[in-house]
């Protein structure tokens, strides 16, 4: 067996189809020898600081996730303000009515509700969500 002279030596490893085919094309697309990448993947595992850089990867991805729920904390917190705002100024602008109607308004506040509950289902399951409907309504008044 002749020794190559930059002193690498061979090695024969089974990969399954898709990380074979991956990896070719990874090496495609770099345009560099599939040998060379699979070199540099295995130093990279191999290094010491390899663990340092998967706790760094880790962090960063941890850090993005938190700004993100503290965006959607933000949000709820903003949209939960609202709608208690919306309720408190519809009682207080709301009229009574007269104890004659009151069971007649009963009965359409019960039909109402089930109509708000089974729309609100239809909505959350496949319809246009409310900041979709105002994005459109803001462009189609720009035009």
């Amino acid at each position: 067996m002749a020794v190559r002279s930059d002193k690498k030596q061979r090695l024969s490893v089974y990969l399954e189809l898709d990380l074979k085919r991956r990896l070719s094309d990874f090496a495609d697309r770099r345009g560099q020898s599939a040998s060379l990448i699979a070199e540099a993947a295995i130093a990279s595992f191999l290094s010491p600081d390899a663990d340092e850089r998967k706790e760094a990867a880790v962090t960063r991805r941890l850090d993005r996730i938190d700004r993100s729920l503290h965006r959607v904390e933000r949000d709820l917190e903003i949209t939960s303000e609202t709608l208690a705002l919306f309720i408190r100024f519809w009682l207080n602008s709301t009229v009574p009515l007269p104890d004659t109607a009151q069971v007649a308004a009963r009965a359409k506040g019960g039909e109402r509700y089930e109509q708000f509950i089974a729309a609100l289902g239809r909505r959350l399951s496949h319809g246009t969500k409310l900041q979709q409907e105002v994005s459109e309504e803001v462009a189609r008044q720009e035009l």
